[in-house]
């Protein structure tokens, strides 16, 4: 039924299918149980395993292939570094320059956080915090009467010192409310960079696979080796190797707080890129295969530096390193038996 159709429609329906199958590992979220810090660090070291074996393989040896079929980096194709050099350097400086973007921002807006994480744990978390206070501050208790404290949520009943003592008390306890609050949203702010880092490093990923899949239905006819069938392998191909894709960005997400249909939604958009480039690259074949070396090392280049300057030491703060380690050997052989078997 596809080869029916012309290269821009073949294109399209390609790389929905690829989307589809991204969007079908980052649903796998809802099967995987646990919001734990064990959770958190071994899902990023998965992330971090998947995006290193897809940096070669999907990536880095393709761009050195077509710059050596190319014929314009060398008769035999011995300057076939060149671009592949630049693109990874030029995709590894984009991420850094887009997180010292993020960064110089701060915690200017918090709401905004809480809001994509969809958590209402923050009450909680403050109301818990203010009893350890008075937990390690005995002499706050000492002799204390019991007063109605009206949270955000409900009131509750605290113990604090006599009533002569209460504003103290109150401004101890504001103090202390300011602290937490601003060491939370720290944290918080964080984790948001670091999975706002990770899905813009999956989606960079996705579109030089997008445009490989619409220039090679794009090309067909054009030479012996430019086939339908070869096209149609390829977007199967590169939907199966996005399974664990979504996968690695939606286990993340959720294990960082974020709820299960915000870290699906997440994680399924790092995939949409791919309908669009796809059609743009069946659209304007000539042009965009030339460019294909230096997107597709950038996109690795992109890649790695958020693994090696982010993920890894992330997942190694807590602990869990040795489990974050089993992760990224478990994601590395399952993204490289994938593109091997199915390059």
């Amino acid at each position: 039924m596809l080869q029916g159709y012309g290269p821009i429609i073949q294109s399209l329906l390609g790389t929905l299918l690829t989307w589809g199958l991204t969007a079908a590992g980052a649903a796998m979220v809802a099967v995987i149980p646990g919001t734990k810090k064990s959770v958190l660090d071994s899902s990023l070291g998965f992330a971090a395993g998947v995006m290193i074996a897809a940096s070669y393989w999907s990536l880095l040896a393709p761009a050195v292939e077509l710059a050596e079929e190319s014929k314009n980096y060398g008769e035999n194709g011995e300057y076939a570094w060149l671009p592949v050099s630049l693109g990874f350097i030029l995709g590894a400086l984009f991420v850094l320059g887009a997180d010292v973007i993020i960064s110089s921002l701060g915690v200017s807006n918090p709401e905004m956080i809480l809001a994509m994480q969809g958590s209402s744990r923050g009450t909680k978390e403050k109301d818990d915090s203010f009893s350890t206070y008075y937990e390690q501050n005995p002499a706050l208790s000492d002799n204390a009467t019991t007063i109605d404290v009206f949270t955000d949520s409900a009131p509750s009943r605290r113990r604090v010192k006599g009533a002569g003592d209460l504003s103290i008390s109150n401004s101890l306890h504001s103090q202390h409310t300011v602290h937490e609050s601003s060491v939370s949203n720290s944290k918080q702010y964080q984790q948001w960079r670091r999975m706002l880092l990770l899905i813009m490093a999956i989606t960079i990923h996705n579109i030089p696979e997008g445009l490989a899949v619409g220039v090679a239905f794009g090309a067909v006819g054009s030479s012996h080796s430019a086939t339908f069938q070869k096209a149609r392998n390829l977007a199967i191909g590169i939907g199966i190797q996005n399974f664990p894709e979504g996968l690695a960005v939606s286990v993340p997400l959720h294990a960082a707080g974020f709820s299960v249909s915000r870290s699906l939604w997440y994680g399924q958009l790092s995939g949409l890129v791919e309908p669009v480039a796809g059609v743009l690259g069946a659209a304007f074949v000539s042009l965009a295969e030339p460019m294909l070396p230096y997107a597709l090392a950038f996109a690795a280049g992109a890649m790695i530096f958020v693994v090696v300057d982010d993920l890894i030491p992330e997942a190694n703060t807590s602990g869990n390193g040795r489990l974050a380690s089993c992760g990224a050997i478990a994601g590395f052989v399952v993204m490289m038996v994938l593109d091997t078997a199915l390059g």
